[in-house]
């Protein structure tokens, strides 16, 4: 990133002859010369434009208000490919988390990838891979506005004429409505889409993958994936042959034989005393005896080695570096059962994945170190905290790395006290006067419904409830409590346990998903108030409804008004593909507000015995059994199998880094729950002792288990005036 621009003080100013204001006349002169040039370059490309078929009005339109982004010009020489250790860059590429992921994306669209391998010769993992380095399977787009980035760097920088091919394939495609300008981001280098293609590459190689009659990299996973497989044929793809093939060198092997363009045949690499670095003959399977092999010693002779053959070539020419090309290749072994690279890397510290980075952090919290959420991303203040830990255990370095030497030193070094203000109160909230009138009349909505095709009225387990269809899922929102009480995917089972055995009304409604709000534990509240907070047992308003093009319904409710609150609350609710749902809080009043919430998620299970849940291994959790009394440290997934407290769960999960997966072998399901503006997680399940004693749970603790994303715990939210909080959860269900 650019340099911090430190601010000026007025004597400096002054001993320059300057004032401030003409330090600002200075400032946006130059900001309007730059503004001028760019403009300029922008006109000069015009002539180009048209000859290439892009309309003047396109062009003028799309062009528009575009201003220089200047930050973009230093990452020209930053790219991680070529910056970046291999043993980190693929650590973090090729972690398990991508792999789990990777697989679980194998089983949801096989159908789709056998016909793309069918057509184009390349096998699903391939396919899979790139998706899964590019983007994350679609999480992580980049966020960059294309046309501004492209812009920039068609006027500014080394490789202008590259850029501008770029930027006048990209307003070709936008001209020729392919693409919509209007939200279209990427990466700072022009890249966008599932795959990432720049758009000269769009331009050449993007398929419609799903018949719509459009390309579509963005919105479309089968034209994304499609493409990829066309692209990787177009390179050179060969189908059945493998990529390449770890394998040991022999005592005084030569180096300078490696290299990706020096090739030899299989015989005279065999001659040279190469082997596969499992044992036995070097034959790769599918290929033909006479095939042409390279070396590759990415890290020198005494790190891993592979011989690469045709494939490999492949996938390279999609980035031209070699450690992009080895983290495909190698997260495609992985999603296809294998075990990953066998050689030592050269180094005493080999990097670590996100889940290793989260337990790390986990660890950095638990010894007191004010680094924010373990959320996997390495920033200023987990490698502040990182080299004062290094200090402590007396090394030489304190250089802040976050490998695996100082995980593996803090996962055997005692555990230090955490502070006893591990539970802080939030503001203590007093009864509203209007909440007792409210609560006595709960049942009816107060507003006309809005006609939104997909949304009505009717009941469910006799309680009012709106409900949606969408072509992708359908889910019901009970009017009391404005609570989610079912969301079943399309062709799929509930996703939400709601008892049988529910009160009747104003009782609140036992499961689908309890809005707790603005408090969730007493954390400072008496026991005049009601449990979990002052909107689970009052009427909710739809305030807003619309229907996207494809279906999708989005639904914005609220409660009542509460007399003497300063806060207001507002939920939006996405039914979709995916269920997204969100808390907005805001500050109306004239001081700061604290606050906790809560999204009491109960989800549906087969055998709550025997579920797991993934994303809580290493971090920090206060247990109710022990009145939060003493921090314990996560070991593994969760699971009702806890040797330490088997058959139950009530655990404020701190630091945490909003990613987690319940995964179900009854239901033969995976449930991806994925939350923003939250460090907690609590986990609840009773047990067959403590349901006992719950007239609307029962035996039916077998079938669900509670994972709340919330603001909990020591996660208090302090709003000041006039300031808002967003708490969103997302679900996504796949086979398991």
């Amino acid at each position: 990133m650019p340099a911090r621009r430190l601010p000026v003080s007025p004597s400096v100013l002054r001993r320059l002859g300057l004032s401030l204001a003409a330090l600002a006349l200075l400032t946006a002169t130059a900001s309007a010369a730059a503004q001028d040039s760019f403009d300029r370059c922008l006109a000069a490309l015009q002539p180009q434009a048209t000859k290439q078929g892009i309309s003047a009005a396109g062009f003028a339109r799309f062009t528009a208000g575009l201003t220089p982004d200047l930050s973009v010009l230093p990452l020209l020489d930053a790219q991680p490919e070529f910056t970046t250790p291999l043993w980190d860059y693929l650590a973090a590429l090729v972690d398990s988390q991508r792999v789990d992921d990777g697989r679980a994306r194998l089983l949801e669209h096989r159908d789709l990838l056998n016909r793309v391998s069918t057509q184009y010769g390349v096998d699903p993992a391939t396919i899979v891979a790139v998706w899964g380095v590019e983007s994350d399977y679609g999480r992580v787009f980049g966020k960059r506005p294309l046309l501004q980035s492209l812009a920039t760097l068609s006027c500014n920088g080394r490789r202008q004429p590259f850029f501008r091919g770029e930027l006048l394939a990209l307003l070709k495609l936008l001209d020729a409505g392919d693409l919509q300008a209007e939200g279209l981001t990427g990466s700072w280098a022009g890249a966008f889409g599932h795959t990432q293609f720049m758009p000269s590459t769009y331009a050449r190689i993007a398929v419609d993958g799903d018949g719509d009659g459009r390309r579509d990299l963005v919105a479309s996973i089968p034209d994304a994936l499609a493409s990829t497989a066309n692209y990787l044929a177009k390179a050179g793809w060969r189908t059945g042959q493998p990529w390449g093939i770890e394998v040991r060198l022999p005592a005084g092997f030569n180096p300078a034989l490696a290299g990706r363009t020096q090739r030899k045949p299989l015989a005279s690499w065999r001659a040279l005393g190469i082997a596969p670095v499992g044992g036995g003959a070097l034959a790769p399977a599918g290929l033909p005896d006479d095939s042409n092999a390279a070396l590759l010693l990415p890290t020198g002779a005494k790190g891993p080695a592979w011989l690469v053959f045709r494939n490999y070539d492949a996938i390279y020419a999609y980035n031209a570096a070699e450690s992009y090309a080895l983290a495909i290749a190698t997260l495609a072994d992985r999603l296809r059962g294998g075990s990953g690279t066998v050689a030592a890397w050269p180094t005493d510290d080999p990097g670590i994945g996100r889940r290793e980075r989260r337990e790390l952090q986990s660890l950095l919290l638990a010894r007191g170190h004010d680094i924010g959420a373990a959320d996997g991303m390495v920033g200023t203040a987990t490698r502040r905290a990182i080299q004062v830990e290094q200090q402590r255990l007396g090394w030489a370095t304190t250089d802040g790395r976050a490998g695996q030497r100082i995980l593996t030193a803090l996962r055997s070094a005692p555990p230090t006290a955490i502070s006893p203000t591990a539970m802080p109160a939030s503001t203590v909230f007093t009864l509203p006067p209007n909440h007792a009138r409210l609560v006595q009349s709960p049942a009816g909505p107060n507003a006309a419904l809005p006609k939104v095709e997909g949304l009505s009225l009717g009941t469910v387990q006799g309680f009012p409830a709106w409900k949606v269809d969408t072509p992708f899922a359908s889910a019901a929102i009970s009017v009391f409590g404005g609570q989610l009480l079912s969301y079943v995917p399309k062709g799929g089972q509930d996703v939400l346990w709601l008892s049988p055995s529910a009160q009747a009304l104003p009782t609140p409604i036992r499961g689908g998903s309890p809005v707790c709000w603005p408090y969730f534990g007493r954390q400072g509240q008496g026991t005049d108030v009601p449990s979990h907070g002052f909107v689970r047992n009052v009427a909710w308003t739809v305030k807003e409804a619309r229907r996207e093009a494809d279906g999708t319904v989005l639904l914005t409710l609220a409660p009542p008004l509460l007399d003497n609150l300063a806060l207001r609350l507002t939920m939006q609710l996405r039914i979709g593909r995916t269920l997204e749902q969100r808390l907005i809080t805001e500050n109306t009043g004239s001081q700061a507000v604290s606050f906790t919430q809560a999204l009491h998620n109960y989800f549906r299970v087969d055998d709550a015995t025997a579920v797991d849940v993934q994303g809580l291994d290493g971090l920090t959790y206060l247990d109710k059994f022990e009145n939060y009394a003493t921090p314990r440290v996560q070991q593994g997934d969760w699971n009702l199998r806890d040797p330490r407290d088997p058959g139950r769960s009530d655990r404020i999960y701190t630091g945490a880094a909003g990613r987690y997966v319940l995964k179900d072998p009854g239901l033969k399901r995976r449930i991806e729950i994925t939350t923003q503006g939250s460090r907690s997680l609590v986990a609840w399940n009773p047990g067959q002792a403590g349901a006992a004693g719950m007239a609307d749970v029962g035996a039916g603790w077998r079938n669900y288990v509670c994972l709340e994303a919330a603001n909990a715990g020591p996660d208090v939210i302090t709003l000041p005036a006039g300031a808002s909080h967003t708490l969103t959860q997302t679900f996504r269900v796949l086979p398991l």
